[in-house]
Parts: structure tokens; sequence; C-alpha cells
């Protein structure tokens, strides 16, 4: 039987850039590229989780643009359960991921719709977060929404896993209902998480490093990195189907970080989301 997997998050436009290196202050500088993409981090994972294997509910919303449409049909591919997305007057969320020639990745984000994401969502959609195994949260949405959305988890015996990225204003709010926190150093650092408290598990993702678990270090899977972003929404929600399978935290870190290696190697963040055979493979290299 499937992994049941609720996505209570973000949904956004991309526009990709390419760049030689970071702009200097009163710069103009000459991009190698631009694309569109699909993504969000609550999008992506929602993608992520689906291509794992999950059965998958998207909670958020979406503006009433063209836009929209595009991020929902990309959705609707991959079979995930649309009912809780909710369009809201205005733009769809936009994310601007700047991509330089070393490998790393900023991103701007708009809000959009996703600034509209409150506790009423995580109400109307309490029936579909009591009944997943999984509910994934991350920092895109309001930590108001995002903590209720984790309470009617919590009270249900549902795993809580929150990656608090960016950090939201109100994170301990969630952190209160969170069973498991993914987050990279500097949001660990930021959170003041290490050591955890009781109760709760934290994954520290160090990027080509690897990932973290109290003193156990899990290397890094061998990479030809394209584009970073959404790497780390691959590895939250492939970490987070692979625990909900029943695998012990660490080793459900070691196909989180397999999932990461994968998606740095396409353009775009939900393409490049891979699918659970090669996430399989990758981790057994």
């Amino acid at each position: 039987m499937a992994v049941r997997v609720a996505c209570f998050g973000s949904l956004n436009h991309d526009i990709t850039v390419w760049v030689p290196r970071p702009p200097a202050p009163d710069e103009t500088l000459r991009a190698h590229r631009l694309a569109e993409f699909v993504g969000g981090k609550g999008a992506n994972q929602a993608v992520a989780a689906a291509r794992m294997g999950a059965e998958v509910t998207m909670i958020g919303r979406v503006g009433t643009d063209t836009a929209a449409t595009t991020v929902l049909d990309a959705l609707a591919a991959d079979g995930i359960d649309l009912r809780h997305v909710v369009a809201t007057d205005g733009p769809t969320g936009t994310a601007i991921p700047i991509v330089t020639d070393d490998g790393q990745v900023s991103i701007i984000i708009v809000a959009g719709a996703n600034g509209a994401v409150g506790p009423g969502d995580a109400d109307a959609a309490a029936d579909a977060i009591a009944a997943a195994d999984v509910l994934l949260v991350q920092g895109e949405v309001s930590a108001f929404a995002s903590a209720r959305a984790a309470a009617i988890a919590h009270d249900a015996g549902t795993l809580v896993v929150f990656n608090p990225a960016p950090v939201p204003d109100g994170w301990h709010r969630v952190l209160d209902h969170t069973s498991i926190v993914v987050a990279n150093a500097q949001e660990a650092l930021e959170l003041g998480l290490e050591p955890p408290p009781t109760g709760i598990d934290l994954v520290v993702t160090l990027g080509a490093n690897g990932a973290q678990v109290g003193p156990d270090r899990v290397s890094a899977r061998p990479a030809d990195v394209v584009d970073p972003t959404g790497a780390g929404d691959a590895f939250v929600a492939a970490f987070a189907v692979a625990r909900a399978e029943g695998r012990r935290t660490l080793d459900a870190v070691r196909v989180g970080v397999a999932a990461g290696a994968c998606a740095v190697e396409v353009a775009g963040a939900q393409p490049s989301m891979p699918h659970r055979a090669a996430v399989e493979a990758r981790t057994s290299r």
C-alpha cells in the first residue's frame, strides 16, 4: 500500500536565470540563459513524493493568472490530488532562482497567492491531513497556517516533517507539533536547534557534503551539477517517504541524499524531481 503524503505549502511559477557569478552592486550582468518552470517548495515536494510512489494531496493556493493553469496542470500530470488547492484573486507565487557557474543558487520569492494561505486552509483539508502517513510543511507560507496543519496532523498521529526554508516568522509554533526537522546548516543555526529539543529528530543537509544526523554523516552521492534548484525539496520528499515506509532515520537520509544528487543534474525545480527507480539506483552506487 502506497504511503499517503499531505503537502501544505507554496506553489510557484519559476523564472530561472543562469549567470557567470552574482552581480555586483550597480552592475548590469549578462545572463547565459533564462527558462520558466513550475516550482514552489510545497509543490516541488509534492511532485517528488508522488514520483517516489506516494499518494499525494497538495494543500495551498494559486492565483487567477495563466501561471496558475500551468502549475496545476503540472501537478495533475503527476497524479496529485488538487482538491485542496484554492484559487485566489491575483497572481500565482513567483520565484526567481539565480544559478551561477560554480553550481550555487540564490532564490528570490514573491509570495503572490501563497501569502493568502492561512489556518483556514488547514482546517478545510483536515480530513486529508489526518488521513496521511506524513505531512510536509515548509517556510514559504505563513507559519501560523503551517502550525495549524501540523497541529491537526500531530493530533491524528501523522508524522510531521518541517522544512524551515526560508525560516518563517513564528516558526516555533510549527516546531511545537513537529516530529522531524530537515534544515540546511544556516537554517539550523538560525533556529538554534543543535542540539534539537527532546522528541524532535534534526536532519541537517550540507549540499555537496551530504547530510548530518547527530554525530552521523551521510556522504553526498556523485553528481554533475546543472542546477541545484529543488535539490533540497527532492531530499525532503524522498526522505519523508522512506521514513513513512518504516526506514530508520539514517537509512531514510541515505535515500534523501540520493534524490538530491539526481535533482542537481536536471535544470528546473519540478523537472528535476527524480522518480523512485533513479533514486534507488543512485542509492546503491
